[in-house]
């Protein structure tokens, strides 16, 4: 579907991809509706995107209230006149624990904001998005919603359980306007453990070092592509396609081989 004219629900757009993603929607010429839970982050979206920012309206919530995120719809609508697309990139990472050592509270916290909050929202705009001509969801999902990365149990289920409803819905819309995107990012630049309030364990130790990792303007650019495209399917860095591949030929494999790479983090 076209960018230009086109109006974009973004949430998490305070930071990282999201935040990427809607300067770069706005510079190809679309409205967007940002969405965040910080106030402030969202201001520096809006300063960052310059005359664009013409173009942006925000709005602070929490993805995972349920009554705010119903509510959002028609406030989108008054703003902007329609909403063409919807593009859940909002998420949290846990703590690196094993599943044992997670409280259930924070268990919790990650299944609400990342898959609560990615239904509600596809619940909340989906009678919408099926009203225009061309329509657009997008869902971010994760390399650990493919295999299994101990210290992430939580998450990885959050994120497997967004995987598995965006191709539902991509199965359920077959035959209406509304193309359905699930993405996959691998290791990107992005600030998501200090936004989650947690730290990566071992890289003090290992002279934080980190790992190579996808810039995050490439990640919106393929993301805003895939828009374009209505592509079904996008991985983000060689880290998840490699993973995703070995995955595909031997699943047991892929999980002890990242099993193996997370001892050196978890001890």
């Amino acid at each position: 579907m076209h960018i230009a004219g086109n109006v974009f629900v973004v949430t998490g757009a305070g930071n990282g991809i999201a935040r990427e993603v809607t300067l770069q929607l706005l510079r190809k010429g679309a409205r967007v509706a940002a969405v965040d839970l910080s106030e402030p982050a969202l201001a520096e979206t809006a300063a960052l995107a310059g005359t664009t920012a013409a173009r942006l309206t925000t709005h602070v919530l929490s993805v995972a209230d349920r009554a705010a995120v119903e509510a959002l719809p028609d406030a989108v609508v008054a703003a902007h006149g329609r909403v063409d697309g919807l593009l859940n990139i909002a998420g949290i990472i846990q703590r690196f624990v094993h599943v044992e050592d997670l409280s259930v509270e924070e268990i919790e916290k990650v299944m609400a904001v990342n898959f609560w909050g990615t239904l509600y929202f596809c619940k909340a705009f989906l009678p919408a998005l099926k009203l225009r001509p061309a329509a657009s969801i997008v869902n971010v999902s994760s390399m650990g919603g493919l295999v299994p990365v101990p210290g992430q149990g939580a998450y990885g289920a959050s994120k497997a359980a967004v995987k598995l409803l965006t191709e539902t819905l991509y199965a359920e819309l077959q035959g209406s306007k509304v193309a359905v995107t699930v993405v996959f990012p691998g290791g990107i630049g992005t600030d998501i453990t200090k936004n989650s309030g947690v730290e990566v364990p071992g890289m003090a130790e290992a002279g934080g070092k980190a790992p190579k990792v996808t810039p995050v303007d490439e990640a919106g650019r393929q993301i805003v592509e895939a828009i374009e495209k209505g592509t079904f399917r996008v991985l983000i860095g060689s880290d998840v396609r490699t993973i995703d591949a070995i995955a595909r030929v031997s699943p047991r494999r892929a999980i002890l081989l990242i099993a193996d790479q997370m001892k050196k983090l978890l001890g």
